[in-house]
């Protein structure tokens, strides 16, 4: 069962922690904004980014999550934007940004698919789509994630959902993850980054 992110995010403290996901520390440098953080809950990795100079939207379904996001910006001194939106219906845009980050973003297959869609699309020509995520392997594993395997990801899924796009990065690869109260021990993760056609 998915937990109720509001219930969750409101608990003391930060649920995964105030420091960027360690995959995303390391791409970062890859990226040009502005930057769209898919699910961007209390704000860690969105804060990173804008740290970095990116112009950074945020977007989750928990205005909890996102309140201490923006917390977390001013602690900071960065300047991150918010939105409260259903990311199963909320219009992305047309080329507008110049990458999408999905931090541990896990929705089940069919609303992946629809999501993805619009991932393409927001995209400009170039821009780039970064992601981790627990794959099912994950399931087993008493570390952190969710128990369905329909809300992991494959990199074989990934590729699927964007079939003209660059990849970069694309593995499915055991590692550590410790973030927060949640993320807690060795993972199996899908890492992902790959680069829309440019135009023309």
């Amino acid at each position: 069962m998915q937990p109720s992110w509001n219930q969750r995010y409101e608990e003391d403290g930060y649920a995964y922690g105030t420091q960027p996901n360690d995959f995303l520390r390391e791409q970062a440098h890859r990226l040009q904004g502005p930057v769209l953080s898919l699910a961007e809950g209390e704000g860690r990795n969105g804060v990173f980014l804008a740290g970095k100079g990116l112009a950074v939207t945020g977007i989750d379904s928990s205005d909890v999550g996102l309140r201490k996001a923006r917390a977390l910006a001013h602690a900071r001194g960065v300047s991150l934007e918010t939105v409260v939106a259903d990311l199963g219906h909320h219009d992305l845009g047309q080329a507008r940004y110049g990458a999408v980050v999905a931090i541990y973003a896990h929705f089940p297959r069919e609303f992946r698919r629809g999501l993805h869609a619009r991932v393409r699309e927001a995209l400009r020509p170039g821009g780039l789509h970064l992601l981790e995520a627990y794959t099912p392997a994950q399931t087993e594993r008493p570390t952190g994630g969710p128990r369905d395997p329909d809300l992991c990801i494959t990199l074989d899924s990934l590729r699927e959902d964007f079939p003209d796009f660059e990849v970069l990065i694309g593995r499915e690869v055991e590692r550590p993850v410790i973030e927060g109260r949640y993320h807690t021990g060795l993972a199996s993760v899908v890492q992902w980054v790959a680069r829309k056609p440019a135009a023309g």
